[in-house]
């Protein structure tokens, strides 16, 4: 079965976008090639339960199994040595990212408390949009009372095919994300 977002992309957005920018090819226009939910772990280097928590947490939201990141060489100052566990990440494409992204901004964006929206330039060089989260208990997939401790994430939404920031937000735009407005931000 086709997930909703992506039906919605193919039969609304991606006209809407063509006329948008005056595109002449559907190939030309942005489309996001897979979200990456990276979680970084500092005390899981001390604490091996902590860390096998928090693998299963973010497998529980994105519904596929993390990918423990381990430290490239030594850092004295933060007690972390190479080749040990410092985080965990899920790299999301096709039909999976999709639900996510559905699951994302319809369900557990709006249920942060005194949300305003995300911001509108979190974009880097490559046109990517990486989002920051601070709770992972704003996801339905998280029993409240089963939670250790408080675990932030960063969602990056990999964008193709944008050639400027304006073309990855108007995307993100007609997905349903929602951007802080001008006025606010000040």
């Amino acid at each position: 079965m086709t997930p909703r977002l992506l039906e919605k992309y193919r039969n609304e957005i991606v006209p809407q976008l063509m006329s948008d920018f005056k595109l002449k090819n559907k190939m030309a226009v942005p489309v996001v090639e897979k979200v990456v939910v990276n979680m970084g772990i500092g005390e899981g280097t001390q604490d091996v339960k902590m860390l096998e928590k928090a693998v299963e947490e973010l497998g529980n939201i994105t519904g596929q199994k993390p990918l423990i990141r381990r430290a490239k060489k030594a850092i004295a100052n933060f007690k972390v040595r190479q080749g040990q566990a410092v985080g965990a990440k899920v790299t999301l494409r096709r039909a999976m990212m999709y639900e996510f992204i559905d699951r994302l901004l319809n369900i557990s964006l709006p249920r942060i408390r005194d949300f305003r929206g995300v911001p509108r330039d979190s974009f880097d060089k490559g046109n990517n949009y990486t989002l920051g989260l601070s709770e992972q208990i704003i996801f339905p997939e998280i029993e409240y009372d089963k939670i250790t401790r408080s675990q932030g994430m960063d969602i990056t939404f990999v964008i193709k095919n944008a050639k400027n920031p304006d073309q990855a937000r108007a995307l993100l735009k007609y997905f349903g994300m929602p951007f802080v407005h001008e006025e606010e931000k000040k």
